[in-house]
């Protein structure tokens, strides 16, 4: 009986005492947000060269944001860098260091004007 009472103890003491992280906080720089009906806001933002954006899909499906032209991507390809973002999910672009605007748009999804925009450097 002393035996099962030790093993009871041990038992309850390794299953941690942890309480489940928190979620991340959001963004504190630029950020470009697909919304839960598959529309991009802000369609331009204006940012500092050297600024990185941050993409955050808020939809349920899965959205591979580009640079423009489709399907070459090779207008910022800094844009290219976030890729893929599941539903939920949120990355960002490298550096935009040079002066210019660049358009952007869901690979996937290419003639949607609704996940189209363009980030401003200036």
């Amino acid at each position: 009986m002393v035996f099962l009472v030790v093993l009871l103890c041990l038992a309850l003491a390794s299953c941690g005492g942890s309480s489940p992280s928190a979620p991340p906080p959001p963004p504190s720089g630029p950020t470009i947000t697909i919304s839960s009906s598959g529309v991009v806001t802000p369609k331009e933002l204006t940012v500092s060269p050297g600024s990185r954006v941050v993409f955050i899909n808020n939809d349920t499906r899965r959205h591979d944001m580009a640079s423009d032209p489709h399907p070459d991507h090779m207008d910022c390809p800094e844009i290219n860098q976030v890729g893929v973002l599941n539903a939920g999910q949120s990355d960002e672009t490298g550096n935009l260091n040079e002066v210019r605007t660049c358009g952007f748009h869901d690979h996937d999804n290419p003639l949607n004007t609704n996940l189209q925009g363009q980030i401003v450097i200036r």
